[in-house]
């Protein structure tokens, strides 16, 4: 656009257009650089975009530097000059011709077998990305929200509901514990999750049950109940499906939706295999027969148990109705089968009334699976006589919330319903997973609700774990502002001197432009002669190596030495 487009727009940007390359031209051809010192152990293919191909012509440049990678190896594409459809607005006013040049371009990408695609232009790598993908969570979120015309009043709606749960808390669990007990059950309040588990154990064990069955609950895994019971000589087990493949893998979850998202079926049948006396001998790692042998599995469980453990997506205060939603089915089995049900329930999981419903029943499965709506809706309200458990429990645990509600700024993680949006958008969680962030809850979420519940000196890496992007806000359903909650966590985090000390030098400097102007002209002052001598060394002004701390950055990365010029001084010279 600056070199072909700007001319002809103003004439003085010629000289600004013939001084413009794209990157990997700039490299190859100005700086002579073909090896950047990259290295990435994976099967790529490479789409030459129309745009570099006929526009800025660019040859085989990007391919010169993708050949230099340690480790690659480059598998040809089929028909690579052809179209992938994308052009700009040409996608949206002809969107049956760019699908189906989309699809061929897929099926070209498909056929090299390649684990990643190369291209020099996001925009056609976000339009075939799209195309390869369309079957995971977040492509489905997109297309059904887009189906919701008012969908960030709903939004709006949903956060401001639970912005008056916050507000009026202490009075709605009051109501919520009237309205239960006024419905035939019991309520117990829990101050941290050993009083939370103990309930739990001592009502479990007055039924004369050594074991129960447990609904997919976060709240549970937050307390470590499994280990509780265990620990008291009761067994629990997670009918789940995922929740299952991961308790008998003796493993942790790393994803709020789908724990088990890090297992290939190959695994899942080999956990099978090893950990389920009863699966078949014969037993194939096709979804459809793993899902039958769990089945099989678990129905036993529900026929015998007596005492199921739940958790709760939402607790009505009106009505003391509590509701969770799930996919499988398993939910509906351990809520209406045993003599016994207790739910475990944060004490943030509350609706003022029974109507709210209607909106956060639009929110949460159209944000967590991608679907209208979920396939099981369960709700319940206290005792029915002759129906379902007739001694329902209703454990409400408070474990760091009264202290997440203290803080005015940090408040809003409790709006979270745990849909997942956050972590299927965020890009650290996608290249980290679950499981590097140490913590009950991952992803964004996870990093400004665990360091809040549990003590942010406990957690001081999470509110790191984000590059600020904002993506999370975005697709969050009741709006909660993680990179804002992040920024004033990671003020909360501990620092050593030596950083606090530097962080207060350089916002002395910055305050001020004369000062900062001044330790520019410093700078470039003492980093003249090295920025020569790298220059004529290795053709960029850049350290590779530093001492400790500064080893931290150039452990992956260069560090640029300060230009010889600043661009206000190259503006005001031209």
């Amino acid at each position: 656009m600056i070199r072909d487009q700007y001319p002809r727009l103003h004439a003085p940007a010629t000289s600004v257009a013939a001084r413009t390359y794209e990157l990997s031209e700039l490299l190859v051809d100005v700086l002579g650089v073909t090896d950047v010192g990259a290295e990435f152990p994976e099967t790529v293919t490479y789409h030459p975009t129309c745009h570099g191909l006929r526009m800025l012509r660019l040859g085989d440049r990007p391919l010169t530097l993708l050949r230099q990678v340690r480790g690659i190896q480059l598998v040809e594409l089929g028909d690579a000059e052809e179209c992938c459809g994308f052009g700009g607005t040409f996608a949206l006013k002809n969107p049956d011709v760019s699908t189906a040049m989309l699809t061929d371009k897929c099926a070209r990408v498909r056929d090299t077998g390649a684990r990643v695609l190369a291209a020099a232009d996001n925009s056609c790598l976000a339009h075939i990305g799209g195309g390869l993908n369309p079957r995971t969570i977040r492509a489905k979120r997109a297309r059904v929200v887009d189906e919701v015309p008012d969908w960030e009043a709903l939004r709006d709606t949903g956060s401001a509901i639970k912005a008056d749960v916050q507000r009026r808390l202490p009075e709605l669990l009051e109501q919520f514990e009237a309205s239960v007990t006024a419905a035939g059950a019991t309520v117990h309040w829990a101050r941290d999750a050993a009083e939370a588990c103990r309930i739990v154990v001592e009502l479990t064990r007055a039924t004369g049950a050594d074991e129960v069955v447990k609904v997919k609950s976060m709240a549970t895994q937050e307390i470590e109940l499994n280990e509780a019971l265990e620990a008291a000589g009761i067994a629990a087990y997670e009918t789940d499906l995922a929740e299952l493949i991961v308790q008998l893998g003796e493993d942790t979850p790393s994803h709020i939706l789908v724990p088990a998202i890090h297992y290939n079926r190959a695994q899942i049948r080999e956990i099978f295999e090893r950990r389920m006396a009863d699966a078949p001998p014969d037993l194939s790692d096709e979804p459809a027969a793993l899902a039958e042998a769990a089945r099989a599995h678990l129905r036993r469980r529900f026929l015998s148990a007596r005492v199921a453990v739940s958790g709760a997506n939402f607790a009505v205060a009106d009505t003391g109705t509590l509701v969770v939603v799930e996919s499988e089915g398993n939910g509906r089995m351990c809520l209406t089968l045993p003599e016994t049900l207790i739910s475990v329930v944060g004490v943030e999981k509350l609706l003022p009334t029974f109507t709210d419903l209607e909106v956060f029943l639009q929110l949460l499965p159209r944000s967590s699976t991608g679907e209208r709506m979920n396939p099981y809706t369960s709700m319940w309200t206290g005792v029915t006589p002759g129906d379902g458990p007739q001694d329902v429990h209703v454990v409400l645990v408070d474990n760091g919330r009264s202290a997440v509600l203290a803080d005015p700024v940090g408040r809003p993680a409790l709006s979270c319903i745990r849909c997942s949006a956050c972590l299927n958008v965020c890009p650290v969680y996608e290249r980290a997973g679950g499981h590097a962030y140490g913590s009950v809850y991952p992803g964004p979420i996870g990093a400004i609700l665990s360091p809040q519940l549990t003590g942010v000196a406990d957690n001081a890496s999470l509110p790191y774990a984000s590059t600020l992007c904002g993506a999370c806000y975005d697709v969050c359903p009741v709006k909660i502002n993680i990179p804002e909650i992040l920024v004033h966590l990671r003020q909360q985090a501990p620092h050593p001197p030596a950083e606090r000390a530097t962080m207060r030098l350089l916002s002395w400097v910055m305050r001020s432009p004369r000062r900062w102007t001044a330790a520019l002209r410093l700078a470039r002052a003492g980093a003249g002669p090295l920025g020569a001598y790298r220059q004529r060394r290795s053709g960029a002004r850049t350290l590779r190596r530093l001492p400790w701390p500064a080893s931290a950055w150039t452990r992956s990365r260069d560090l640029p030495l300060p230009a010889p010029q600043t661009f206000r001084e190259w503006w005001g010279k031209q």
